[in-house]
């Protein structure tokens, strides 16, 4: 009577000689293997017909071994069946929690029907200080065109410099117009030191 035939007599390919030299390659290049050991075990890699004969070469080999000598999974064992009377409970669907950034909900931003009592004109994006109730604008053109009375001084609540201005005739008009071109430009503040308002 024939012994049963097992995995270890199956026959393998040119495919299964090529990983085991490969991994013979890289016990080599670890010194695992001396040059003669390693040419040894390369030409009977070589030759090999069968699965047996390929996993005898790495028996005594720590990892890497070839992908197809990896050991078996363990099989899954049998799930015992259900008692008697035991009715499954139905299951709730599972949604993942949502990924990536979530939106924030705030209340709303100034000026949208809540007002703040401390700015009414809402607050400055970058220094989040409150606004001032004068116009950047407004001052501007008032120090440009009447700023030799220093009106757009006056109109900021800086009331020193509108003095000066008004004595000095605007610095003899260049003052006043190099003052009314910052304010238009950068700004500026009210005497308050509040940002003006675009």
């Amino acid at each position: 009577m024939s012994e049963p035939f097992g995995p270890e007599q199956q026959r393998i390919g040119n495919q299964q000689r090529e990983e085991a030299i490969t991994a013979l390659n890289d016990h080599f290049a670890l010194a695992r293997l001396d040059i003669g050991e390693y040419q040894n075990r390369v030409n009977r890699a070589s030759a090999a017909q069968s699965y047996y004969e390929l996993a005898e070469l790495f028996r005594d080999l720590p990892q890497p071994h070839p992908p197809f000598l990896a050991p078996p999974s363990v099989p899954f064992t049998a799930v015992p069946p259900p008692p008697p009377g035991f009715a499954p409970q139905p299951t709730q669907p599972y949604y993942p929690p949502p990924t990536g950034p979530q939106p924030q909900f705030a209340g709303p931003p100034p000026g949208m029907g809540y007002p703040n009592p401390a700015a009414p004109y809402g607050y400055d994006p970058i220094t989040g200080l409150p606004l001032s109730d004068k116009s950047k604008i407004a001052a501007g053109v008032l120090q440009l065109f009447l700023g030799n009375l220093g009106i757009g001084r006056f109109y900021t609540g800086h009331v020193g410099i509108a003095v000066a201005q008004l004595l000095t005739c605007g610095g003899c008009g260049i003052w006043s117009l190099i003052d009314g071109i910052i304010i238009l430009v950068n700004g500026g503040t009210d005497a308050q030191g509040r940002k003006l308002r675009d």
